[in-house]
């Protein structure tokens, strides 16, 4: 049930979330990559609006389908890289933060794979579809009616 609407969300503060995704849409970060973190966000929050995009995404980019559905437990299964299982563990230390920090067992490997530029990004990644899942938790939107669009040959 849709609590909030697109007319009754303040002006700007949509479009200022999307300059920010193309920011981070933008870095070197491969897209598949960042589409990956913020699918196993949206899972991990629990949020069918964000899992149903971000899974829509993933197939545009011909993303399989047996590593869709194996991302839920990625660890237990070979179909995942070795850089992509350290932004997987380190997508979920940040997303599941508590009070302690991002550990050296998680944020070293991330060093072998990417660099500080690299990992900043990826930290505002996480950071923005963790507010994505608790914005459209919170306003309700439907699941299901997300149709992606071709991307853009620069992104």
């Amino acid at each position: 049930m849709q609590r909030i609407g697109y007319q009754d969300i303040p002006k700007g503060m949509m479009e200022k979330l999307m300059e920010l995704e193309h920011f981070i849409n933008n870095s070197k970060i491969e897209l598949g990559l960042l589409e990956l973190v913020r699918l196993r966000v949206a899972q991990i929050n629990g949020c069918a609006y964000c899992v149903d995009m971000h899974y829509k995404e993933l197939k545009l980019l011909n993303e399989t389908e047996l590593r869709l559905s194996a991302l839920c437990i990625w660890e237990d299964t070979p179909y995942f890289s070795d850089k992509e299982r350290v932004v997987l563990a380190f997508t979920e230390a940040l997303t599941r933060l508590s009070v302690k920090s991002i550990s050296e067992e998680i944020y070293t490997p991330l060093t072998h794979y990417f660099s500080k530029e690299d990992i900043s990004y990826l930290t505002l990644a996480i950071a923005q579809i963790n507010t994505w899942t608790q914005l459209m938790k919170t306003f309700g939107f439907e699941p299901g009616n997300y149709e992606p669009k071709a991307h853009e040959a620069s992104v």
